[in-house]
């Protein structure tokens, strides 16, 4: 089933789609945009919090997700199974699932979104094309990426009220 959706994703492919597409996923290369934007908003006292705490959510997803997931459950990527497709970009050498491109876009946008809803709606957008673009690319399957998205909002989310709750304990010891 997963094949028959990479497949129909792969009809859509045409030579002003296939530009868009290498452009977009390269940002999530490496989690590039993200670390700059999160460096970006560190250099900032008003925006500190959220790029430290983006930069803490996805070093947690590159530990869990993929140094951890991705070797434990060794799923092959699409790419390596039916070789007939060509590739428009290299062909990973790493694991599968969850999607790490996918899994540090959600971690990053939720993180944004958590502290402005209006840019967090825009980054969630970029997370999303991202996202599509690992399977357009024939590099991941729908489940590698709903992973990757469903990790990244959770260690996020994880991320971001625990040190709501560390800020609030901060608080009520300096109280007493």
């Amino acid at each position: 089933m997963e094949f028959n959706i990479l497949y129909t994703i792969n009809s859509l492919h045409n030579e002003i789609l296939d530009k868009i597409m290498i452009l977009i996923t390269s940002l999530g290369n490496s989690g590039f945009i993200w670390i700059l934007i999160a460096i970006i908003l560190t250099l900032k006292e008003k925006t500190r919090k959220c790029g430290i705490l983006m930069l803490v959510s996805m070093f947690i997803g590159v530990i869990i997700g993929n140094i951890f997931i991705k070797n434990l459950v060794a799923r092959q990527r699409p790419c390596w199974i039916d070789e007939n497709i060509k590739l428009l970009i290299k062909c990973p050498k790493d694991y599968s699932f969850p999607s790490g491109h996918t899994m540090a876009s959600f971690a990053a946008s939720t993180i944004i979104w958590l502290y402005n809803k209006k840019i967090g709606i825009i980054t969630i957008c970029l997370s999303f094309l991202i996202a599509f673009s690992r399977m357009y690319l024939f590099v991941h399957f729908p489940t590698d990426v709903i992973a990757g998205m469903l990790l990244g909002i959770a260690i996020a989310l994880l991320v971001y009220y625990s040190y709501k709750k560390f800020e609030r304990y901060q608080i009520e010891k300096k109280k007493s």
